[in-house]
């Protein structure tokens, strides 16, 4: 008798988390706007490297920018990934479908990378070498997990792109 109310309770407790995180709300939540985006990297960043008014309102314009074309790219990979399935089920146009993906993969990187660049370019020595360490961490726009240029065809909220981005 013990053993079963002491196994009701065990998974009780071991339940609780996942039916506590269920929800009947099917509307998926509205994805950051570009320039939301670029004001959550610009915070981050001002945080971590100390950026000046002058620099944060720089960086905001070049980070709006890069998440801008980044939003570009990502309606086009969504169609881009649509058509890949399209050309699975019917065993024709996988490399084409392929090759429209590896550019706009391109693409996005090119955008995310020109922008870290430019932001970059704004930066103290001091800054710069800061920058430099954060960047394996994913913390610059195109330098890791969670960067808006990053994790796949979505952008993640991680990094200074906010991904998601």
């Amino acid at each position: 008798m013990k053993r079963s109310i002491l196994q009701t309770v065990l998974l009780s407790a071991l339940a609780a988390p996942f039916l506590c995180g269920q929800t009947t709300d099917t509307t998926p939540p509205t994805p950051p706007t570009p320039a939301q985006m670029a004001a959550n990297i610009v915070a981050r960043l001002t945080t971590l490297l100390d950026l000046t008014s002058a620099q944060q309102a720089t960086a905001t314009t070049i980070f709006t920018t890069g998440a801008t074309a980044d939003a570009s790219v990502q309606t086009q990979m969504q169609a881009a990934q649509t058509a890949l399935q399209t050309a699975i089920t019917s065993n024709t146009g996988i490399a084409a479908a392929a090759a429209t993906i590896g550019t706009l993969t391109a693409d996005q990187v090119t955008a995310d990378a020109t922008a870290d660049a430019a932001f970059y370019a704004t930066l103290t020595s001091t800054q710069q070498t800061k920058y430099v360490t954060l960047q394996p961490l994913g913390l610059g726009l195109s330098g890791g997990p969670g960067g808006p240029g990053s994790g796949g065809p979505g952008p993640g909220p991680g990094g200074p792109g906010g991904s998601g981005h």
